[in-house]
């Protein structure tokens, strides 16, 4: 039997895999904030804003694909009306995962994960467009300059 590609996994087998990461998503998204192991969290952050990015668009076909991974129809009505509605600000990083004390029983590195509920800051759009009209304006100068500097090196040669 041909061993995986990608190395252990976190069940037994990959079919086990899915389904938990599916419970784990679901779980998620209807209490916002679970509780499980470092490496499970980190598995499931992928996932989790997979779904999240296709209930922002909406439509037919990203539901059903999301009823492909979370099959409970309330979570998912969940997701698509107030999670993609909070999320709609925001490019990404839907998620977060903080690291907390081990488990009590078998020392495994605990984690939580939540969603992201904070309203993005207006304040890193407004730098982030600032910046990239610093970067247009510094390449329109350059040829300006160099105009100039010529235009002058031309005036300077002419009065000689």
């Amino acid at each position: 039997m041909p061993t995986p590609k990608k190395g252990p996994r976190l069940a037994s087998s990959p079919a086990h895999e899915r389904l938990m990461l599916a419970n784990m998503a679901t779980s998620l998204f209807q209490h916002g904030r679970i509780t499980t192991t470092l490496p499970k969290a980190k598995r499931l952050r992928p996932l989790a804003e997979r779904l999240i990015t296709f209930a922002k668009r909406g439509d037919l076909h990203s539901r059903r694909r999301v009823m492909r991974v979370i099959r409970n129809k309330s979570v998912v009505h969940v997701l698509f009306t107030q999670i993609a509605e909070q999320m709609e600000q925001r490019e990404g990083g839907y998620t977060r995962i903080v690291k907390i004390a081990p488990r009590k029983g078998d020392s495994t590195p605990a984690a939580i994960i939540e969603l992201v509920t904070e309203p993005v800051s207006p304040k890193k759009a407004v730098v982030k467009e600032a910046e990239a009209a610093t970067k247009v304006a510094a390449a329109t100068e350059a040829p300006v300059e160099e105009t100039a500097e010529t235009a002058a090196e031309e005036t300077a040669d002419k009065a000689e």
